[in-house]
């Protein structure tokens, strides 16, 4: 009895309309909250366990403690592939950022056009494996349209996707191409919340374009910064489409990313154990950089209110 007068006493001060809003609240997030759970939640709890275990998928799992991580640990080429991933974040991210904040301020200055927004946008619905096709073609040493380019303007061929010094380049700069549209329309959608008043104001006062961009608008568009940041860095650490169409890996294991060796080890080597503990690691350092960016940035404070 006194259980359940506790209960009355907690529900009593909510009203029937609030009780459905809460309802209708946690109705709408349960299909997220499923798709997280399945797609993401339970996945990991598994990679979790598998990764103390011995499992080439053809037998049961074998518990093998810290093996798994001690291998990892002493593994050159699982270095090496983070190396790499780390090396393509810092080639993708600062221009892709850049070019994409560039165009949304062009957009938000110069047209308002729905059509120049799609063009821009184009790339970014293409599949990631088409666009890796489209760009093996472009980009091949004999036959490709870019090195037709090259030649004719009186420079040498340039092996790109060949090329153990080009070939990450290359490959960070189709992945640029792709997603530069998505990130200058995140941009434009945060630049449209920003009150005109406040560069009306800053005009009267006589401050210049620079002026405006460097104390109005990066302040004001910190939170989409933090957001396209966090997306992007995470996103480029999952690279694997467009090295697996491309390089595999290659050449000499130049383009061997993190991702690409974790699903080598899974699917070629059937070491599932072992690219489990590899996902985990991946998984502690994607956790660490969106914690420490988001802190660094000031994700929950907003510059408008």
């Amino acid at each position: 009895m006194k259980t359940l007068s506790a209960v009355s006493f907690l529900w009593q001060p909510f009203s029937r309309e609030r009780r459905t809003e809460t309802f209708t609240g946690y109705a709408l997030i349960l299909p997220a909250l499923i798709g997280f759970s399945l797609f993401y939640a339970i996945p990991l709890i598994r990679a979790f366990e598998l990764s103390f275990t011995d499992w080439n998928m053809l037998r049961a799992p074998r518990f093998i403690g810290l093996d798994n991580y001690i291998q990892m640990w002493n593994d050159g080429r699982f270095w090496n592939g983070m190396k790499f991933s780390f090396y393509y974040v810092l080639l993708n991210i600062p221009l892709q950022t850049a070019l994409g904040l560039f165009l949304a301020v062009a957009m938000d200055r110069l047209t308002r056009s729905i059509i120049v927004r799609s063009v821009i946008l184009l790339p970014y619905l293409l599949s990631n494996v088409l666009v890796a096709l489209i760009w093996l073609w472009m980009l091949d040493p004999i036959l490709g349209i870019v090195n037709s380019v090259i030649t004719s303007l009186g420079f040498d061929r340039q092996a790109f996707l060949g090329s153990p010094s080009q070939a990450l380049a290359t490959i960070a700069g189709i992945n640029i191409w792709r997603h530069m549209g998505l990130v200058a329309i995140l941009f434009l959608a945060g630049l449209q919340n920003i009150p005109r008043y406040l560069y009306e104001a800053a005009a009267i006062e006589g401050a210049s374009e620079w002026q405006m961009f460097k104390h109005i608008t990066l302040p004001l568009l910190r939170p989409v910064m933090v957001f396209v940041l966090v997306t992007s860095v995470t996103g480029s650490f999952q690279i694997f489409d467009t090295v697996a169409v491309t390089s595999a890996g290659g050449p000499y294991d130049s383009t061997n990313v993190i991702v690409h060796y974790i699903i080598q080890n899974a699917f070629s080597f059937y070491k599932m154990g072992y690219a489990s503990a590899m996902s985990m690691a991946l998984c502690l350092v994607m956790v660490l950089y969106t914690l420490i960016q988001m802190r660094l940035m000031r994700a929950s404070e907003s510059d408008l209110a």
